[in-house]
């Protein structure tokens, strides 16, 4: 496991795509996230696994980082109806996955700022008419920020992982 850089005393957020010099951080970023947000406890879980292979997810889906004071601090990853990465995007409608912020800076607002530019993107998109998401049924912070940022509930698209105890929600943002 990495050491985590230093956290960025810049409050300015740039998104940008992935580069394969970022693949270490975002390996990390990913990771660790979702390991001490509790969602995982082993490093070695196939999902966390699936978290930490950058180089497969920037080959199938469009990847962006967050960086700060020049660090990258956040990554995401946005598909499409009929990508391989895609979960549950429709006809017309802009996913993203695999939202995570450095544990070292988190609440500082640079989840909604990945958000925000997401949002931005999808409405400049011929023929994108909202954007969707899943989250666990746990991730209650996450919740809150998607809620806030007008998203909705969609329960009857909610689905569970195959041969997992997990329950994953639909989120909606018409454009």
């Amino acid at each position: 496991m990495t050491t985590a850089p230093t956290p960025p005393t810049d409050s300015a957020t740039t998104i940008r795509p992935v580069r394969p010099e970022d693949y270490d951080d975002v390996r990390r970023i990913t990771r660790d996230a979702y390991l001490e947000a509790g969602y995982f406890t082993d490093a070695a879980h196939p999902y966390v696994v699936v978290l930490s292979d950058i180089e497969h997810r920037a080959q199938h889906a469009e990847v962006w980082v967050a960086e700060r004071g020049g660090t990258v601090v956040g990554s995401v990853a946005l598909t499409f109806a009929g990508q391989r990465y895609t979960d549950i995007a429709v006809e017309g409608e802009l996913e993203f996955r695999m939202l995570a912020v450095d544990p070292m800076v988190q609440r500082g607002g640079i989840g909604r700022a990945m958000v925000e530019r997401i949002i931005e993107h999808a409405r400049a998109l011929p023929g994108i008419e909202a954007v969707s998401l899943t989250s666990g049924s746990d991730m209650v912070r996450a919740h809150r920020l998607y809620l806030s940022m007008g998203f909705t509930r969609v329960p009857e698209r909610d689905w569970e992982v195959p041969n997992e105890d997990i329950l994953l929600w639909v989120f909606r943002l018409p454009l």
